[in-house]
Protein backbone atom coordinates (compact mmCIF):
# COMPACT_ATOMS: atom_id res chain seq x y z
CA UNK A 1 0.00 0.00 0.00
CA UNK A 2 1.41 3.45 -0.72
CA UNK A 3 2.12 5.74 1.79
CA UNK A 4 0.09 9.01 1.57
CA UNK A 5 1.34 11.19 4.55
CA UNK A 6 2.06 11.16 8.44
CA UNK A 7 0.33 12.70 11.76
CA UNK A 8 1.17 14.08 14.59
CA UNK A 9 2.12 11.82 17.40
CA UNK A 10 -0.69 13.54 19.38
CA UNK A 11 -2.72 13.32 16.64
CA UNK A 12 -6.07 11.92 18.48
CA UNK A 13 -6.72 14.65 21.22
CA UNK A 14 -9.51 16.07 23.31
CA UNK A 15 -10.81 19.21 24.88
CA UNK A 16 -11.94 19.90 28.30
CA UNK A 17 -13.74 23.08 28.13
CA UNK A 18 -12.97 26.43 30.12
CA UNK A 19 -16.38 26.64 31.83
CA UNK A 20 -15.68 22.79 33.45
CA UNK A 21 -12.09 23.87 34.85
CA UNK A 22 -14.29 27.39 36.35
CA UNK A 23 -17.66 25.74 37.29
CA UNK A 24 -20.64 27.45 34.98
CA UNK A 25 -23.60 26.13 33.07
CA UNK A 26 -22.66 24.32 30.47
CA UNK A 27 -24.86 21.77 28.12
CA UNK A 28 -27.38 19.98 30.01
CA UNK A 29 -27.38 15.93 29.86
CA UNK A 30 -30.36 14.78 28.47
CA UNK A 31 -32.13 12.57 31.17
CA UNK A 32 -32.95 8.55 31.10
CA UNK A 33 -35.06 8.04 28.46
CA UNK A 34 -35.16 11.60 26.88
CA UNK A 35 -34.52 13.20 23.96
CA UNK A 36 -34.88 17.04 24.83
CA UNK A 37 -32.56 18.25 27.46
CA UNK A 38 -32.96 21.87 28.67
CA UNK A 39 -30.23 23.93 27.30
CA UNK A 40 -27.61 24.50 30.13
CA UNK A 41 -26.97 23.37 34.23
CA UNK A 42 -24.83 24.57 36.80
CA UNK A 43 -21.68 22.26 37.44
CA UNK A 44 -19.27 22.10 39.93
CA UNK A 45 -15.62 22.65 38.41
CA UNK A 46 -14.33 19.30 37.10
CA UNK A 47 -12.17 17.26 39.83
CA UNK A 48 -8.43 16.79 37.71
CA UNK A 49 -7.27 15.08 40.52
CA UNK A 50 -9.83 12.60 40.23
CA UNK A 51 -8.26 9.04 39.95
CA UNK A 52 -10.15 7.58 37.12
CA UNK A 53 -9.85 10.20 35.19
CA UNK A 54 -6.27 10.32 35.07
CA UNK A 55 -5.89 7.26 34.66
CA UNK A 56 -8.15 6.57 31.51
CA UNK A 57 -6.88 10.16 30.12
CA UNK A 58 -3.32 8.90 30.62
CA UNK A 59 -3.95 5.77 28.64
CA UNK A 60 -4.70 8.00 25.46
CA UNK A 61 -1.18 9.60 26.32
CA UNK A 62 -0.12 11.39 24.04
CA UNK A 63 -2.27 13.71 23.25
CA UNK A 64 -3.07 17.49 23.35
CA UNK A 65 -5.62 19.06 25.95
CA UNK A 66 -7.41 22.04 24.52
CA UNK A 67 -8.97 24.21 27.58
CA UNK A 68 -11.02 26.80 25.40
CA UNK A 69 -14.42 26.80 24.35
CA UNK A 70 -17.29 29.81 24.22
CA UNK A 71 -16.66 30.16 27.85
CA UNK A 72 -13.28 30.92 27.24
CA UNK A 73 -14.12 33.87 25.24
CA UNK A 74 -15.22 35.67 28.47
CA UNK A 75 -13.40 33.98 31.16
CA UNK A 76 -11.09 36.17 33.68
CA UNK A 77 -8.09 35.16 35.10
CA UNK A 78 -7.20 36.13 38.65
CA UNK A 79 -3.55 37.02 39.19
CA UNK A 80 -3.68 36.76 42.68
CA UNK A 81 -4.22 34.03 45.67
CA UNK A 82 -7.45 35.77 46.28
CA UNK A 83 -9.40 35.59 43.42
CA UNK A 84 -12.50 37.72 43.22
CA UNK A 85 -16.23 36.79 44.23
CA UNK A 86 -17.92 37.71 41.39
CA UNK A 87 -16.06 38.41 37.84
CA UNK A 88 -15.03 41.73 36.82
CA UNK A 89 -17.04 44.11 34.78
CA UNK A 90 -16.59 43.19 30.82
CA UNK A 91 -16.13 38.98 32.20
CA UNK A 92 -18.59 36.18 32.95
CA UNK A 93 -16.23 34.05 34.28
CA UNK A 94 -13.49 33.41 36.40
CA UNK A 95 -10.24 31.28 36.40
CA UNK A 96 -8.31 30.86 39.45
CA UNK A 97 -4.43 30.31 39.91
CA UNK A 98 -5.26 27.13 41.99
CA UNK A 99 -7.66 25.90 39.37
CA UNK A 100 -4.72 26.49 36.07
CA UNK A 101 -2.63 24.55 38.43
CA UNK A 102 -4.85 21.57 38.31
CA UNK A 103 -4.74 21.94 35.07
CA UNK A 104 -0.76 22.14 34.42
CA UNK A 105 -0.71 19.27 36.81
CA UNK A 106 -3.82 17.07 35.34
CA UNK A 107 -1.58 17.61 32.07
CA UNK A 108 1.49 16.35 33.14
CA UNK A 109 -0.08 13.31 34.77
CA UNK A 110 -1.27 12.38 31.35
CA UNK A 111 0.97 13.84 28.99
CA UNK A 112 -1.33 16.34 27.48
CA UNK A 113 0.34 19.51 26.97
CA UNK A 114 -1.90 22.54 26.61
CA UNK A 115 -3.87 24.25 23.99
CA UNK A 116 -5.73 27.38 24.73
CA UNK A 117 -7.29 30.57 23.40
CA UNK A 118 -7.62 33.91 25.35
CA UNK A 119 -10.65 36.25 26.62
CA UNK A 120 -11.57 38.80 24.74
CA UNK A 121 -14.72 40.08 26.03
CA UNK A 122 -15.34 43.72 26.87
CA UNK A 123 -12.92 43.35 30.36
CA UNK A 124 -9.71 43.14 27.86
CA UNK A 125 -10.68 46.26 25.35
CA UNK A 126 -9.75 49.30 25.89
CA UNK A 127 -11.44 52.54 25.53
CA UNK A 128 -11.65 52.40 21.50
CA UNK A 129 -12.46 48.93 22.16
CA UNK A 130 -9.16 47.05 20.99
CA UNK A 131 -7.45 44.11 22.41
CA UNK A 132 -5.53 44.26 25.15
CA UNK A 133 -2.71 41.41 26.09
CA UNK A 134 -2.41 41.63 29.66
CA UNK A 135 -5.46 38.91 30.54
CA UNK A 136 -3.00 36.42 27.88
CA UNK A 137 0.00 37.87 29.70
CA UNK A 138 -0.83 37.29 33.12
CA UNK A 139 -2.19 33.49 32.04
CA UNK A 140 1.29 32.88 29.94
CA UNK A 141 3.32 33.69 32.77
CA UNK A 142 1.62 32.27 35.79
CA UNK A 143 1.61 29.08 33.63
CA UNK A 144 5.56 29.21 32.76
CA UNK A 145 5.89 29.98 36.89
CA UNK A 146 3.78 26.97 37.98
CA UNK A 147 5.80 25.02 35.24
CA UNK A 148 3.12 24.78 32.75
CA UNK A 149 3.20 24.76 28.92
CA UNK A 150 0.99 26.12 26.20
CA UNK A 151 1.86 24.24 23.06
CA UNK A 152 -0.58 25.80 20.82
CA UNK A 153 -2.91 28.82 21.20
CA UNK A 154 -6.06 29.67 18.84
CA UNK A 155 -6.75 33.97 20.16
CA UNK A 156 -10.46 33.47 20.57
CA UNK A 157 -12.80 30.53 20.50
CA UNK A 158 -15.01 30.74 17.11
CA UNK A 159 -14.66 34.26 15.98
CA UNK A 160 -16.96 33.69 13.26
CA UNK A 161 -19.79 33.53 16.40
CA UNK A 162 -18.84 36.96 17.75
CA UNK A 163 -22.23 37.45 19.32
CA UNK A 164 -22.32 33.99 21.06
CA UNK A 165 -18.78 34.03 21.64
CA UNK A 166 -18.84 37.74 23.76
CA UNK A 167 -16.98 39.79 21.74
CA UNK A 168 -18.22 43.45 21.17
CA UNK A 169 -21.34 44.72 19.35
CA UNK A 170 -20.84 44.92 15.66
CA UNK A 171 -17.42 43.03 15.64
CA UNK A 172 -16.57 42.09 12.28
CA UNK A 173 -13.86 40.57 9.90
CA UNK A 174 -12.07 44.11 9.98
CA UNK A 175 -11.88 43.76 13.47
CA UNK A 176 -11.52 40.64 14.39
CA UNK A 177 -8.13 40.75 11.62
CA UNK A 178 -6.97 43.80 13.82
CA UNK A 179 -6.98 42.18 17.21
CA UNK A 180 -5.30 38.61 15.43
CA UNK A 181 -2.48 40.95 14.12
CA UNK A 182 -1.98 42.57 17.77
CA UNK A 183 -2.18 38.72 19.15
CA UNK A 184 0.24 37.62 17.03
CA UNK A 185 2.69 40.41 17.90
CA UNK A 186 2.37 39.68 21.15
CA UNK A 187 2.66 35.81 21.04
CA UNK A 188 5.76 36.13 19.02
CA UNK A 189 7.72 38.36 21.12
CA UNK A 190 5.91 36.74 24.86
CA UNK A 191 6.05 33.11 23.77
CA UNK A 192 7.44 32.77 20.26
CA UNK A 193 7.60 28.75 21.27
CA UNK A 194 4.09 28.63 20.94
CA UNK A 195 2.42 27.91 17.83
CA UNK A 196 -0.27 30.29 17.06
CA UNK A 197 -3.40 28.13 15.51
CA UNK A 198 -6.05 30.18 13.54
CA UNK A 199 -8.65 31.19 12.87
CA UNK A 200 -10.58 28.42 14.45
CA UNK A 201 -13.57 29.06 12.88
CA UNK A 202 -16.96 26.81 12.77
CA UNK A 203 -19.15 27.74 9.94
CA UNK A 204 -18.98 27.69 6.28
CA UNK A 205 -19.90 30.54 5.03
CA UNK A 206 -18.95 34.41 4.31
CA UNK A 207 -18.18 34.85 8.19
CA UNK A 208 -16.24 32.12 8.30
CA UNK A 209 -14.12 32.56 5.21
CA UNK A 210 -13.44 36.81 6.03
CA UNK A 211 -12.05 36.30 8.77
CA UNK A 212 -9.68 33.13 7.67
CA UNK A 213 -8.64 35.87 5.34
CA UNK A 214 -7.70 38.03 7.21
CA UNK A 215 -5.56 35.88 10.02
CA UNK A 216 -4.11 33.05 7.91
CA UNK A 217 -1.00 34.60 6.74
CA UNK A 218 -0.08 35.20 10.76
CA UNK A 219 -0.82 31.40 12.09
CA UNK A 220 1.45 28.65 12.11
CA UNK A 221 -1.21 26.35 11.60
CA UNK A 222 -4.77 26.38 10.36
CA UNK A 223 -7.31 25.12 12.94
CA UNK A 224 -11.01 24.35 12.59
CA UNK A 225 -13.89 23.29 14.37
CA UNK A 226 -16.50 20.95 13.03
CA UNK A 227 -19.72 19.79 13.92
CA UNK A 228 -22.16 18.45 11.20
CA UNK A 229 -25.34 19.39 12.60
CA UNK A 230 -26.96 20.74 15.91
CA UNK A 231 -28.29 18.64 18.65
CA UNK A 232 -31.65 18.34 19.78
CA UNK A 233 -31.81 20.62 22.59
CA UNK A 234 -30.60 23.24 20.43
CA UNK A 235 -33.52 22.32 17.56
CA UNK A 236 -31.50 20.38 15.16
CA UNK A 237 -33.40 18.05 12.99
CA UNK A 238 -30.90 14.76 13.11
CA UNK A 239 -32.11 10.86 14.15
CA UNK A 240 -30.24 8.41 15.40
CA UNK A 241 -31.42 6.23 11.70
CA UNK A 242 -29.14 8.82 9.85
CA UNK A 243 -26.19 8.42 12.35
CA UNK A 244 -24.79 5.56 10.02
CA UNK A 245 -25.53 7.21 6.50
CA UNK A 246 -22.61 7.46 4.55
CA UNK A 247 -24.09 11.23 3.95
CA UNK A 248 -23.67 11.95 7.32
CA UNK A 249 -20.34 10.58 7.48
CA UNK A 250 -19.48 12.26 4.78
CA UNK A 251 -19.74 15.97 5.94
CA UNK A 252 -16.36 15.61 7.98
CA UNK A 253 -14.61 15.12 4.81
CA UNK A 254 -16.63 18.44 2.97
CA UNK A 255 -16.03 20.94 5.78
CA UNK A 256 -12.22 19.72 5.49
CA UNK A 257 -12.13 20.50 2.10
CA UNK A 258 -13.73 23.85 2.39
CA UNK A 259 -10.85 24.53 4.96
CA UNK A 260 -8.23 22.96 2.32
CA UNK A 261 -9.00 24.97 -0.18
CA UNK A 262 -8.33 28.12 2.05
CA UNK A 263 -5.23 26.90 3.42
CA UNK A 264 -3.77 25.76 -0.24
CA UNK A 265 -4.84 29.39 -1.07
CA UNK A 266 -3.95 31.80 1.87
CA UNK A 267 -1.65 29.61 3.82
CA UNK A 268 -0.13 27.37 1.58
CA UNK A 269 1.70 24.29 2.99
CA UNK A 270 0.43 25.23 7.30
CA UNK A 271 -0.47 21.92 8.79
CA UNK A 272 -4.61 21.72 9.39
CA UNK A 273 -5.76 20.96 12.99
CA UNK A 274 -9.07 20.18 13.97
CA UNK A 275 -9.12 21.49 17.40
CA UNK A 276 -12.87 20.98 18.22
CA UNK A 277 -15.48 18.16 17.13
CA UNK A 278 -18.07 15.78 18.15
CA UNK A 279 -21.25 14.31 17.15
CA UNK A 280 -23.34 17.63 17.09
CA UNK A 281 -22.79 20.88 18.62
CA UNK A 282 -24.49 22.07 21.64
CA UNK A 283 -23.52 18.71 24.00
CA UNK A 284 -24.30 16.16 21.45
CA UNK A 285 -27.70 14.17 20.73
CA UNK A 286 -28.70 11.36 23.07
CA UNK A 287 -27.01 8.74 21.04
CA UNK A 288 -23.89 10.25 21.07
CA UNK A 289 -22.69 8.05 24.17
CA UNK A 290 -23.64 4.95 22.43
CA UNK A 291 -21.91 3.11 20.25
CA UNK A 292 -24.03 4.86 16.97
CA UNK A 293 -21.80 7.49 17.05
CA UNK A 294 -18.78 5.22 17.24
CA UNK A 295 -19.10 5.04 13.43
CA UNK A 296 -18.46 8.79 13.25
CA UNK A 297 -15.35 8.81 15.66
CA UNK A 298 -13.58 6.37 14.16
CA UNK A 299 -14.36 7.20 10.34
CA UNK A 300 -13.45 10.69 10.95
CA UNK A 301 -10.22 9.73 12.54
CA UNK A 302 -9.22 7.27 9.72
CA UNK A 303 -10.72 9.94 6.85
CA UNK A 304 -8.84 13.19 8.13
CA UNK A 305 -5.81 11.36 8.91
CA UNK A 306 -5.72 10.22 5.29
CA UNK A 307 -6.74 13.78 4.11
CA UNK A 308 -3.22 15.07 5.97
CA UNK A 309 -5.00 16.61 8.99
CA UNK A 310 -2.33 16.76 11.92
CA UNK A 311 -4.40 16.67 14.87
CA UNK A 312 -8.27 16.15 16.00
CA UNK A 313 -9.77 17.08 19.04
CA UNK A 314 -12.72 15.72 20.49
CA UNK A 315 -15.42 17.61 22.57
CA UNK A 316 -15.09 17.04 25.52
CA UNK A 317 -13.12 14.22 27.48
CA UNK A 318 -15.75 14.27 30.19
CA UNK A 319 -18.90 16.63 29.75
CA UNK A 320 -22.01 16.46 28.43
CA UNK A 321 -23.48 13.21 26.11
CA UNK A 322 -20.59 13.63 23.40
CA UNK A 323 -18.21 12.97 26.27
CA UNK A 324 -15.27 10.42 25.92
CA UNK A 325 -16.51 9.36 29.37
CA UNK A 326 -19.32 10.00 31.54
CA UNK A 327 -19.48 13.20 33.50
CA UNK A 328 -20.47 12.10 36.40
CA UNK A 329 -18.41 8.92 37.11
CA UNK A 330 -16.33 8.38 33.98
CA UNK A 331 -16.88 5.56 33.30
CA UNK A 332 -16.01 4.69 29.55
CA UNK A 333 -18.31 5.25 26.75
CA UNK A 334 -18.20 3.77 23.22
CA UNK A 335 -16.43 6.24 22.06
CA UNK A 336 -13.52 5.90 24.73
CA UNK A 337 -12.64 2.10 23.74
CA UNK A 338 -12.44 3.08 20.06
CA UNK A 339 -10.32 5.93 21.06
CA UNK A 340 -8.25 3.42 22.80
CA UNK A 341 -7.88 0.98 20.29
CA UNK A 342 -6.94 3.73 17.54
CA UNK A 343 -4.50 5.00 20.23
CA UNK A 344 -2.67 1.30 20.82
CA UNK A 345 -3.14 -0.09 17.02
CA UNK A 346 -2.73 2.85 14.51
CA UNK A 347 0.51 4.39 13.83
CA UNK A 348 1.70 7.75 12.47
CA UNK A 349 2.53 6.75 8.90
CA UNK A 350 -0.84 6.99 6.89
CA UNK A 351 -1.59 4.41 3.80
CA UNK A 352 -4.17 4.51 0.76
CA UNK A 353 -6.07 0.78 1.91
CA UNK A 354 -6.31 0.24 -2.01
CA UNK A 355 -10.06 -0.71 -1.50
CA UNK A 356 -11.98 1.18 -3.48
CA UNK A 357 -14.88 3.48 -1.64
CA UNK A 358 -18.26 1.95 -1.65
CA UNK A 359 -21.38 3.25 0.24
CA UNK A 360 -21.66 1.68 3.43
CA UNK A 361 -17.94 0.08 3.73
CA UNK A 362 -15.17 2.40 4.53
CA UNK A 363 -11.05 1.16 4.80
CA UNK A 364 -8.26 2.72 6.37
CA UNK A 365 -4.74 2.09 6.69
CA UNK A 366 -1.65 2.45 8.75
CA UNK A 367 1.65 1.15 9.55
CA UNK A 368 0.38 -0.45 13.26
CA UNK A 369 1.75 1.14 16.39
CA UNK A 370 4.96 -0.11 18.05
CA UNK A 371 5.01 -3.48 15.80
CA UNK A 372 7.68 -2.53 13.28
CA UNK A 373 6.76 -4.03 9.24
CA UNK A 374 3.23 -3.98 11.16
CA UNK A 375 0.45 -2.88 9.21
CA UNK A 376 -2.84 -2.31 11.21
CA UNK A 377 -6.58 -1.17 8.96
CA UNK A 378 -9.73 -0.08 10.15
CA UNK A 379 -12.93 -1.67 8.61
CA UNK A 380 -15.93 0.41 9.17
CA UNK A 381 -19.10 -1.47 7.57
CA UNK A 382 -21.61 1.31 8.72
CA UNK A 383 -24.34 -0.58 6.73
CA UNK A 384 -26.99 -2.18 9.15
CA UNK A 385 -28.33 -5.25 6.89
CA UNK A 386 -25.38 -6.46 4.42
CA UNK A 387 -22.14 -7.94 5.67
CA UNK A 388 -19.39 -6.80 3.71
CA UNK A 389 -15.84 -8.88 3.14
CA UNK A 390 -12.25 -8.09 2.24
CA UNK A 391 -9.53 -10.42 1.25
CA UNK A 392 -6.06 -10.28 2.73
CA UNK A 393 -3.10 -12.31 1.36
CA UNK A 394 -1.84 -12.51 5.30
CA UNK A 395 -2.79 -13.86 8.66
CA UNK A 396 -3.91 -11.10 10.96
CA UNK A 397 -4.90 -10.26 14.57
CA UNK A 398 -9.37 -9.21 14.70
CA UNK A 399 -10.56 -6.72 17.11
CA UNK A 400 -14.54 -6.27 16.07
CA UNK A 401 -16.50 -3.84 18.06
CA UNK A 402 -20.19 -4.29 17.84
CA UNK A 403 -23.21 -3.95 20.27
CA UNK A 404 -26.57 -5.76 20.72
CA UNK A 405 -28.21 -2.63 19.07
CA UNK A 406 -26.00 0.31 17.53
CA UNK A 407 -28.03 2.48 20.32
CA UNK A 408 -26.64 0.24 23.10
CA UNK A 409 -24.79 2.31 25.95
CA UNK A 410 -22.01 -0.45 25.94
CA UNK A 411 -19.86 -2.09 23.43
CA UNK A 412 -18.34 -5.34 22.62
CA UNK A 413 -14.70 -6.74 21.67
CA UNK A 414 -15.09 -9.75 20.10
CA UNK A 415 -18.12 -10.54 21.53
CA UNK A 416 -17.05 -9.71 25.12
CA UNK A 417 -18.51 -6.90 27.08
CA UNK A 418 -15.90 -3.92 27.67
CA UNK A 419 -15.73 -2.81 30.88
CA UNK A 420 -13.43 -1.52 33.58
CA UNK A 421 -12.46 -4.00 36.84
CA UNK A 422 -13.22 -3.92 40.17
CA UNK A 423 -9.86 -1.57 40.83
CA UNK A 424 -10.75 0.40 37.23
CA UNK A 425 -8.20 -1.72 35.77
CA UNK A 426 -8.25 -1.90 31.86
CA UNK A 427 -9.12 -5.51 30.00
CA UNK A 428 -6.51 -6.75 28.24
CA UNK A 429 -8.15 -5.75 24.48
CA UNK A 430 -7.05 -9.25 22.98
CA UNK A 431 -6.96 -9.65 19.31
CA UNK A 432 -8.62 -12.92 17.62
CA UNK A 433 -6.39 -14.84 15.02
CA UNK A 434 -8.12 -14.71 11.26
CA UNK A 435 -6.22 -16.97 8.74
CA UNK A 436 -5.18 -15.03 5.28
CA UNK A 437 -8.09 -14.94 3.06
CA UNK A 438 -11.82 -13.75 2.80
CA UNK A 439 -12.52 -12.40 5.87
CA UNK A 440 -15.84 -11.27 6.50
CA UNK A 441 -17.30 -8.01 8.67
CA UNK A 442 -21.16 -8.08 10.03
CA UNK A 443 -23.40 -5.27 9.56
CA UNK A 444 -23.06 -2.37 11.65
CA UNK A 445 -19.69 -3.43 13.22
CA UNK A 446 -15.97 -1.57 13.13
CA UNK A 447 -12.63 -3.77 12.97
CA UNK A 448 -9.20 -3.22 13.57
CA UNK A 449 -6.83 -5.81 11.79
CA UNK A 450 -3.35 -6.08 12.04
CA UNK A 451 -0.43 -7.51 10.38
CA UNK A 452 2.69 -8.44 11.19
CA UNK A 453 5.23 -8.93 9.40
CA UNK A 454 3.72 -7.23 5.90
CA UNK A 455 6.57 -6.51 4.35
CA UNK A 456 5.81 -2.63 3.93
CA UNK A 457 9.15 -0.84 4.07
CA UNK A 458 7.25 2.17 5.24
CA UNK A 459 7.00 0.58 8.55
CA UNK A 460 10.20 -0.66 9.27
Amino acid sequence: MPRVGTIDPRFQSYNIEMVEVTGGRFWKPYGAGSTKAELFAARPPIDLHDDRLRKLAATLAPAYLRVSGTWANSTFFADSETPPAAPPAGFKGVLTRQQWRDVIDFSHAVDAPIVASFAISAGTRDTEGRWSPEQARRLLTFTRSAGGEIAAAEFMNEPDLPTIGGAPAHYDAAAYGRDFAAFRTFMKSTAPDVTILGAGTIGTGADARARFAVSAAGVDAVSYHHYGALSTRCSGDRTAKQALSDEWLARTGKTFALYKTLRDRLAPNKPIWLTETAETACGGNRWAATFIDTFRYLDQLGRLAKAGVQVVMHNTLAASDYGLLDERTHLPRPNYWAALLWRRLMGTTVFDAGVAQQPGFHVYAHCARDMPDGVALLVINNDRRTQRRLTLSAASQRYTLASATPQDGTIRLNGSTLALGASDEIPTLKGEAAAAGTITFAPATITFLTVANAGNANCR
